[in-house]
């Protein structure tokens, strides 16, 4: 119920300020697991990639988000798991297999807000292989211009987000070949 509010008031926010604009929505299945790897160049992604999908979405973020008690309960309630970046965090990484075994789960292969995809993390080829779960991309445009790094509040942009499957992964590939075979087609759209 908290995460419908907030991806309508988050909607109904954005809409004052952008023109959003979505490709690929109807590519999403109406159930079960999928993994939804986006870029992600502003704070904004998370919430655009969540009020842009049609399915309740479980994230991944970093565990310092959460140091602000209100703001961690909120997160926690909206299906945010603090992760220990720079470390192999297998208490999370065991919980997003879990959640993949029936439900969608977002994750940033950049780990951090970049324009850069040359530094990428392999979590999302080690969630794949564990879980064979689908995989669909999504990359967004001028959420860095509407929340730029530093700014504390919206400016008047347009927002575009581009969703897509990932096809024919090879099983046999290492995580990290998987993960650099999914930036690419991010990078690519």
């Amino acid at each position: 119920m908290l995460y419908e509010i907030c991806k309508t008031l988050c909607f109904l926010t954005l809409k004052l300020f952008c023109k959003i604009e979505v490709k690929g929505r109807e590519l999403f299945p109406k159930k079960g697991p999928f993994i939804l790897a986006s870029n992600h160049i502003s704070n904004l992604d998370p919430v655009i990639v969540g009020m842009l999908c049609p399915r309740q979405l479980y994230y991944l973020a970093k565990e310092e988000l959460f140091k602000n008690k209100l703001f961690g309960w909120l997160l926690t309630n909206i299906n945010v798991l603090p992760l220990r970046r720079g470390h192999g965090d297998l208490r999370v990484l065991r919980t997003a297999i879990k959640i993949l075994s029936k439900k969608p789960l977002v994750i940033f292969p950049q780990g951090t807000r970049s324009e850069s995809y040359d530094n990428f993390k392999s979590g999302v080829g080690f969630l794949y292989k564990k879980t064979k779960a689908p995989v669909f991309i999504a990359k967004i445009y001028g959420s860095d211009k509407v929340l730029p790094k530093g700014a504390s509040c919206l400016k008047p942009g347009k927002i575009k987000v581009i969703y897509a499957k990932i096809e024919n992964i090879n099983d046999s590939d290492s995580y990290e070949a998987i993960a650099a075979r999914i930036i690419e087609k991010i990078k690519s759209l």
